[in-house]
């Protein structure tokens, strides 16, 4: 034990060499080197100790800088949400369905500088989506809720929907949605209108199909073509203003709703389609025009929870039915509430929003997403009214209510629309128990006679004098007429303003009875 001490002593390692040099490394020829190998693996050392500092010095800046600009994103987003709405929020669990108000508002200059100011009363909510999202099945519900919707706000009163906003702000309007629909809201989202485009515009603009024509010389300026096509940013952010269109059909408010889902469905389509990198990039414009109480972290795993998604087949899409009536000297729109009942029963259970296309208002005229109703579930009769009107016709016709149901003349006009007429839904101005198709001119004839094979009328007939000449072909729907008779006819929806029940002076289209 002393003998090893006193070897340990002399500079000799464990297995019995020295480890101090000997003289033949300190002698002359070999001392340079050595001590010029020591000095190299000191060096390497140090200069290894530096770079692994610097490279924890950029990784641990580019941590926090990353950390910085995702804060700087979420702060955007939550810039508008307060205490009160995450009170109004109802909290789910992972992977479970939920509900979501999506809220358009226009916040413009014009009304910034109004009597209103800044605050929330300055705007009113004219967009209003209550979506159902469901991550677990990857299905989404879209339905959209008429900004003239009427509605018993307590202490407010009777108010359109839309007012809500303007009343009690975003936490406001979700309880008033959340009561009208019965059921609970999780998640709020609202979109700065005036930023639309250039969301849409991130993701590369959007294809749309557009069954009719879209002309709106006089307000949003567009002109745009039946069928499929590719818009920007600007396009469809008018697209989804564009209402007056739509007059020539009545109640454009829908016509604009079922663009305005057709449209989200085209950015949900391009979103889910792009790389993470541009996925993140498409988040972080958002949020200069997006107010959410979701963070990125949530939007990011909620996208990637719908990866692979079939947009055409797994988006439902649909609408409050309403009728248009006029209370105390204004126009709402008054719910259909049995209907608007059995149609959230079904939203509910993660089906779609309508048993047949015949509830569907605005089917074959505006633009959409997804599916609105079961194929599936639809009758024999359905199907076969639609296979015998299969072909594309043209010309001018004017649907006159005389007599039928509120909304009659509309959705006969959606229906004729389907088939490539031009169809104008006027009131009559008299009352008849019959319903007639009159045709101008014998080119006209079998025109008359498919539009009369599609709405179930059995009269057709020339035109005796007693009606205009201005239109191919005229409908008259009776009071014995009814929706169910039509093949694809819609029994949800009134008109609104130049539809049925709120027209005047077409007497030149009536024969005085």
């Amino acid at each position: 034990m002393h003998r090893r001490n006193k070897e340990d002593k002399k500079g000799r390692s464990d297995s019995g060499k020295s480890s101090e040099p000997n003289f033949q490394e300190l002698s002359r020829a070999h001392g340079a080197e050595h001590y010029a190998s020591k000095r190299k693996s000191h060096g390497a050392r140090r200069v290894l100790k530096v770079v692994l500092v610097a490279f924890l010095a950029v990784a641990a800046s580019g941590v926090i800088a990353v950390a910085a600009y995702i804060h700087g994103i979420n702060s955007k987003l939550s810039s508008g949400v307060d205490s009160s709405l995450r009170d109004t929020l109802t909290e789910t669990s992972y992977n479970e369905p939920f509900y979501m108000l999506l809220l358009g508002t226009d916040k413009d200059a014009e009304r910034e500088e109004g009597e209103y100011g800044t605050s929330d009363s300055a705007y009113r909510s004219d967009t209003i989506i209550l979506a159902r999202i469901d991550p677990s099945n990857k299905k989404a519900t879209l339905i959209s809720i008429p900004r003239d919707t009427m509605v018993d706000m307590g202490e407010n009163g009777t108010q359109k929907i839309n007012a809500a906003y303007s009343i009690g702000g975003a936490a406001y309007v979700t309880q008033v949605v959340s009561k009208l629909a019965g059921v609970s809201i999780s998640h709020y989202a609202e979109v700065d209108m005036d930023g639309f485009a250039s969301i849409v515009d991130k993701v590369g603009g959007v294809t749309v199909n557009l069954p009719v024509a879209v002309s709106d010389p006089n307000y949003t300026g567009l002109d745009l073509p039946a069928g499929e096509q590719t818009l920007d940013g600007t396009t469809a952010a008018l697209l989804c203003r564009a209402r007056h269109a739509y007059d020539n059909y009545g109640g454009g408010d829908f016509y604009r709703a079922a663009n305005q889902r057709m449209v989200i469905g085209a950015i949900i389509k391009k979103v889910l389609a792009s790389d993470p990198v541009t996925m993140a990039s498409t988040v972080s414009t958002m949020a200069s025009y997006v107010t959410t109480d979701m963070d990125v972290a949530s939007i990011v795993s909620l996208a990637t929870q719908f990866s692979g998604m079939d947009v055409d087949n797994d988006v439902y899409s649909g609408q409050l039915p309403t009728t248009s009536e006029y209370v105390n000297n204004t126009w709402y729109e008054v719910v259909n509430t049995s209907e608007w009942e059995q149609i959230m029963k079904r939203v509910d259970a993660g089906e779609t929003p309508y048993t047949d296309s015949s509830q569907d208002t605005t089917d074959g005229v505006a633009g959409s997403v997804g599916k609105s109703y079961d194929s599936s579930s639809s009758d024999g009769s359905d199907s076969s009214s639609s296979s015998s009107t299969s072909e594309t016709y043209s010309g001018a016709v004017v649907v006159l209510n005389a007599g039928a149901a509120d909304g009659s003349a509309t959705s006969a006009s959606n229906s004729l629309a389907s088939m490539g007429f031009t169809a104008t839904p006027k009131t009559g101005g008299y009352v008849t128990q019959t319903s007639t198709v009159i045709y101008n001119g014998s080119d006209a004839q079998t025109k008359a006679q498919a539009a009369a094979d599609k709405l179930g009328i059995t009269s057709v007939q020339a035109n005796d004098g007693s009606y205009s000449t201005g239109a191919d072909i005229i409908v008259v729907l009776g009071s014995g007429w009814s929706s169910s008779e039509s093949g694809s006819a819609s029994s949800g929806s009134g008109s609104s303003g130049s539809g049925s029940g709120s027209g005047s002076g077409y007497g030149s289209y009536s024969s005085g009875n």
